[in-house]
């Protein structure tokens, strides 16, 4: 699944994604009028009181309610109107066929999806701008579900947890430059992500009846993890900024992959049967910001 939120309009046949995204899917509920207010959108070029959300290559508008959406659209092959919401606006793929007319129909009978959707992404984003990491001495970010503090040593080699004080020490000078320092927490976090997943799939994955061939870090822009049928796994580094019963979701929901390749209630059955109360670790993930490298 993928922070990029999709809607199909008609039916269609097609594969399931066996792998987890950072956002997961569309709640189907009518936006707040108030979150429509506060949302900040760029001025309507003959409305100006109306919030826009337009997408970059947009090149086709329309009126949903009380917002002006400026859509990206594309003739493809396919057998349905498909309609995907990302941090960048409404994406919307049609069959050649389809007249614009029905294209149209279609965004109106899925107008409160539409829009809640796109204020959903308008606040990660401003949320995510918000959660900046400037790297520097003293900088703080979430390290298994709890604040962490760099503290830059430069006497010291490497670097150094101490879970008392909730500080990693590296061996930098205090006006080492940021990319430095984002390099070197990464490099640390990624060994200590290795440590944790692969005790974590050791521990799961003989109460799951299922093998692993092998363990990987992955740093896709869009999933927490994914799974193949030739028994290998790929869990993303940057879920080391969450607690411990999240990172167990996403190692079960993987290893639940290697026994079904499908979201069938079957595949929902292995994740609950060794995790009773995935669901609360699922929501967190839904909602989760995490902190902003660039």
């Amino acid at each position: 699944m993928s922070d990029r939120t999709p809607e199909t309009v008609t039916p269609v046949s097609s594969g399931e994604q066996m792998g987890l995204p950072w956002v997961d899917g569309a709640t189907g509920k009518e936006p707040h009028s108030a979150a429509l207010a506060q949302s900040p959108a760029l001025p309507a070029q003959t409305q100006p009181d109306i919030p826009v959300f337009r997408h970059p290559q947009a090149e086709h508008e329309v009126r949903l309610g009380d917002v002006i959406v400026a859509y990206e659209f594309q003739r493809v092959r396919r057998r349905s109107i498909g309609m995907v919401v990302s941090s960048e606006g409404l994406s919307v793929r049609a069959p050649r066929w389809v007249s614009s007319g029905d294209i149209e129909t279609a965004l109106h009978a899925k107008s409160r999806w539409i829009c809640n959707k796109l204020v959903e992404q308008r606040e990660r984003a401003l949320k995510q701008k918000a959660s900046r990491i400037e790297w520097q001495h003293g900088a703080v970010l979430p390290y298994l579900g709890e604040p962490l503090t760099l503290v830059l040593d430069p006497g010291l080699k490497g670097a150094s947890l101490s879970e008392v004080s909730r500080a990693l020490r590296l061996g930098l000078s205090h006006d080492a430059a940021s990319d430095l320092i984002g390099e070197a927490f990464q490099a640390w976090l990624k060994k200590q992500a290795k440590l944790r997943f692969d005790a974590r799939v050791k521990h799961f994955a003989p109460l799951m009846g299922v093998s692993v061939s092998r363990i990987s870090l992955s740093s896709a822009r869009t999933r927490w993890g994914s799974a193949s049928v030739d028994g290998s796994i790929r869990l993303h580094w940057r879920l080391m900024h969450f607690a411990d019963h999240v990172i167990d979701y996403v190692v079960v929901h993987e290893l639940a992959h290697l026994r079904e390749m499908n979201h069938s209630p079957r595949f929902w059955e292995v994740v609950m049967a060794v995790m009773p109360d995935y669901e609360k670790a699922r929501e967190q993930l839904r909602h989760a910001v995490i902190p902003d490298w660039a």
